[in-house]
């Protein structure tokens, strides 16, 4: 956070383009940079009340507000009607939690130690969880071919909501089990390598005062996604797999690599898979029922996307049942993450 503060000089920056109706791809980009320390500001005064209110609500706290950049922005492309960025967002928050975040963790982690070592129970538990939800969101997409086309936007409808509920209860029930058997699957004990900087009110008045200005830099980056799309050629599955969860992720990112580096490999699994497992079973289907208040949007899944979230969670069981990691693995995972990103800029 010591350097990223300069990136708030970006949000004047948006918001004056905006007003005055500049290039919509300096507007894009300018509200991209904006989020990245607002998102950070988010992630810490979080960190910070949850370090206030003990572990079990603040493992709560960190559990809701995890991904909340990643919300705020899926929100307001789901009331635009860009079903497709929202999902490819969401995959590409995934893929980038445990591709990206986890191996450039690992890579700098194992740089500095030379065998990163963490608690395979509490892994497996939370790899086990975001196995079930990946589970969960590809069986709609295979019953899709059950169902004549004419009646996908009706019948359909209820299967989505249907699917939704029940992951969503999962999640819940994973909650209220993993408090009661202290397994730190959503982020119990985080709060306790937190040094207290702020007060609890300011703390809060941080929290909500980022979450209001990552809203509004949100809504002013999707209003231009379309057109800045159409005027770079870059296609919306880049943004949306790519571009979007970097952006909601560039907090976690740092977080994750300074634990690994003081060698504190448990923290770095649970910001890493755990923040994988609140976007597939808390977020997207969240986001699905909420879109029944607009424009209804199904829980299917593109298979480039499904296979998104089963090459991820491959990976996040395998590095996870190993127990430890060097820096050679997280080498592996960016380079991984490397080519499908390559992949998806050159994808129409």
């Amino acid at each position: 956070m010591k350097y990223l503060k300069y990136l708030l000089l970006f949000m004047p920056i948006s918001i004056i383009g905006h007003f005055l109706h500049w290039s919509e791809s300096v507007i894009f980009f300018s509200s991209c940079i904006a989020i990245i320390p607002l998102a950070g500001y988010l992630g810490e005064a979080t960190e910070e009340v949850a370090a206030y209110t003990g572990p079990k609500l603040g493992g709560f706290l960190n559990a809701t507000f995890g991904n909340a950049t990643e919300m705020i922005i899926a929100f307001f492309a789901l009331r635009a009607g860009l079903f497709n960025v929202v999902k490819a967002s969401l995959a590409g928050s995934v893929m980038g939690n445990i591709l990206l975040v986890l191996g450039c963790a690992i890579f700098f982690g194992g740089l500095k130690h030379k065998e990163l070592k963490f608690d395979v129970g509490q892994g497996n538990s939370t790899s086990t969880m975001l196995l079930l939800a990946v589970i969960g969101l590809t069986l709609p997409a295979i019953f899709t071919f059950a169902i004549p086309e004419a009646e996908l936007t009706t019948e359909y409808e209820g299967f989505s909501i249907m699917t939704g509920i029940i992951l969503l209860i999962m999640y819940v029930i994973g909650m209220v089990y993993s408090f009661k058997t202290n397994s730190d699957v959503y982020g119990v004990e985080h709060a306790e390598d937190i040094n207290s900087k702020w007060s609890l009110p300011v703390s809060i008045v941080i929290l909500s005062v980022a979450t209001v200005l990552i809203a509004i830099e949100s809504e002013l980056l999707v209003k231009t996604i379309e057109p800045m799309t159409h005027a770079l050629g870059i296609s919306e599955a880049f943004i949306g797999l790519i571009i979007i969860p970097i952006i909601g992720n560039a907090a976690e990112h740092s977080t994750a690599v300074i634990m690994a580096m003081k060698d504190k490999m448990d923290i770095t699994i649970e910001i890493a898979i755990g923040s994988s497992l609140q976007i597939a079973m808390f977020v997207v289907p969240f986001m699905v029922i909420l879109s029944f208040f607009m424009k209804p949007m199904s829980i299917v899944f593109k298979p480039v996307e499904l296979c998104i979230f089963f090459a991820s969670v491959l990976i996040a069981n395998q590095i996870v049942d190993s127990g430890k990691a060097n820096w050679l693995e997280g080498l592996k995972l960016i380079s991984v993450y490397i080519i499908a990103a390559v992949g998806f800029f050159y994808m129409g």
